[in-house]
């Protein structure tokens, strides 16, 4: 990643790519990558003061709508949608909004690693309770499959990131779905993750994006498989 956009891509990047070596290096496994994770991102996310920062965004309410609804690019029908990652609850209940915008109903659903943050979803949205899990996305599996699943790559080493895309087209996504990816902030120039994906042997069939809001060099991408 170039030092120079590096921080506007991702703010964590130092302790991110430092946790990445070192289970390349075998010094650490996938549980301790996921115990280093949740240490820097769980709390930051419960004591956060806006809805949006409590699900992992540090702009405003306007931000969040045109960074984040690029999600909404990849709904072509009326269906089930799991966010994977899910948080607070934030986007599950923006991506039924923007489904309805777009004439959708979207069901959704969630998914989160940490029962802290799944506890903080269930208590924003009890309506909802029943369709938030907790589990890591890389083995995760219910009675269900889901019409959309939104999922990002970072969500697991490295290493294991084709087989989490691998697990989630075998066994989470329905006959005819879509997996997503995104949203996710890229250098203009470079489409890293289409790039990733096409190097683990999968096939991008659309992606969408939008012009960063302040730094032209970046933007915003959600890509998807069928």
């Amino acid at each position: 990643m170039d030092d120079a956009l590096a921080p506007l891509i991702d703010g964590g990047w130092r302790e991110i790519a430092a946790d990445d070596a070192a289970h390349a290096h075998g010094e650490i496994g996938d549980a301790e990558w996921h115990r280093r994770a949740a240490a820097r991102l769980v709390p930051a996310y419960l004591r956060a003061a806006s809805a949006q920062g409590g699900s992992g965004h540090s702009g405003t309410a306007a931000d969040w709508e045109y960074s984040r609804g690029i999600v909404a690019e990849a709904l072509d029908r009326s269906g089930s949608f799991l966010d994977i990652g899910c948080a607070n609850g934030l986007l599950m209940e923006s991506v039924a909004r923007w489904g309805a915008a777009r004439g959708l109903a979207i069901e959704p659903y969630g998914l989160d690693i940490a029962p802290e943050l799944v506890a903080r979803a269930r208590e924003r949205y009890p309506a909802w309770a029943a369709r938030l899990f907790v589990g890591n996305a890389l083995g995760f599996a219910t009675e269900r499959r889901f019409d959309y699943v939104r999922t990002g790559l970072e969500y697991v080493p490295p290493p294991r990131r084709a087989a989490l895309v691998a697990w989630l087209l075998d066994r989470v996504v329905a006959p005819g779905g879509r997996l997503i990816f995104g949203k996710y902030n890229e250098a203009v120039a470079h489409r890293a993750i289409e790039a990733e994906l096409a190097r683990a042997g999968f096939t991008v069939a659309g992606c969408a994006e939008r012009a960063h809001r302040r730094e032209p060099r970046i933007c915003y991408r959600v890509a998807w498989i069928g």
